[in-house]
């Protein structure tokens, strides 16, 4: 299989997504850089707005196993890792595995659950295993967490901690879609009432694509200049000008995610460098989560999105 080949399945499944999902063109890129990344997403939006429909529509689009659970306050850890189960008629216990086990899990409401699920999602998320009465067991090379909460409803939710909001390759906001986005959400819904279906289908790709994918993702050029770039983008959210309205600045996870996720956006454009733009375009994205509001910021009621936008303006572009 060649370069070609495999990029041109990449695209294939993009231009496919879009038109099962309308209306969310970002949250189907981002969904695909994580894809050919192995990192995982964080999607932040109200009701309705295909979060869920986005993300089962990838799991269609690539032959991977795929598992949607919904988190609530009574989760237990077992419940995602899967624990161990004594067969009296054998005597012995056997290990049943979790929903963590799947290639694509969506974490429905993750906020929703308290922090003993959420130590064991870590594990998951950061080194790709999960440990179960002492016996640690590897994840499939492809496994992806794609997350979602509802930035509204707050009564019963235990808030992410740092520590885990770190291990999120991107946070993506979703906003209400455009009139004419709406307009064709409608008219695709009525068709798929009347069974049509639009005639886009490439085939799923396999897992060995998309493991190829990655390997020719992680060989793209990143000129020296630009790694300086994103480690400048980085380091001004703890030193730069507007850094005051921050308790928190990124960590150096954050210029890993950049580089990894601006590799991925030049990938689905075509190229085999990275460009300035590739990086600006994802950097948002990869450090809104990471960063934390002053009381200050918060008392004059300025949004993450408006100082990293102020931050990242007032750094040179190479």
């Amino acid at each position: 299989m060649t370069i070609m080949t495999v990029q041109q399945q990449i695209l294939a499944l993009r231009e496919q997504l879009n038109t099962v999902v309308v209306g969310q063109h970002r949250l189907l890129d981002r969904l695909v850089i994580s894809l050919l990344t192995g990192g995982h997403v964080l999607v932040e939006g109200l009701p309705g707005l295909a979060k869920t429909a986005a993300v089962k529509a990838l799991a269609d689009g690539v032959h991977a196993r795929f598992k949607r659970l919904q988190f609530t306050p009574d989760l237990l850890p077992g419940d995602l890792t899967g624990s161990e189960v004594y067969l009296a008629d054998r005597h012995e216990f056997v290990f049943r595995e979790g929903p963590l086990f799947n290639e694509i899990l969506l974490a429905d409401e993750i906020n929703r659950a308290p922090a003993k699920v959420q130590s064991a999602l870590l594990e998951a998320m950061q080194e790709h295993q999960v440990t179960v009465a002492g016996v640690t067991r590897p994840l499939p090379p492809l496994f992806m967490v794609m997350a979602t909460q509802n930035p509204l409803e707050q009564a019963g939710t235990y808030p992410l901690p740092e520590a885990q909001l770190d291990r999120f390759l991107l946070h993506v906001v979703l906003d209400y879609p455009s009139a004419e986005e709406e307009l064709a959400i409608l008219r695709l819904d009525r068709a798929r009432l009347r069974g049509e279906r639009p005639d886009t289908d490439h085939g799923p790709v396999t897992v060995e694509t998309v493991l190829a994918a990655r390997a020719e993702v992680a060989d793209l050029h990143i000129d020296p200049s630009l790694e300086a770039y994103i480690v400048a983008l980085v380091g001004a959210t703890r030193s730069g000008a507007g850094a005051g309205q921050l308790a928190l600045g990124a960590s150096p996870r954050a210029s890993l995610a950049i580089a990894r996720a601006a590799s991925a956006e030049a990938y689905l454009r075509g190229r085999d460098y990275v460009s300035p733009d590739d990086i600006l375009a994802v950097a948002p994205d990869c450090l809104r989560h990471r960063v934390m509001l002053s009381m200050q910021a918060h008392m004059d009621g300025v949004d993450r999105d408006t100082v990293l936008a102020g931050l990242i303006g007032a750094v040179p572009v190479p």
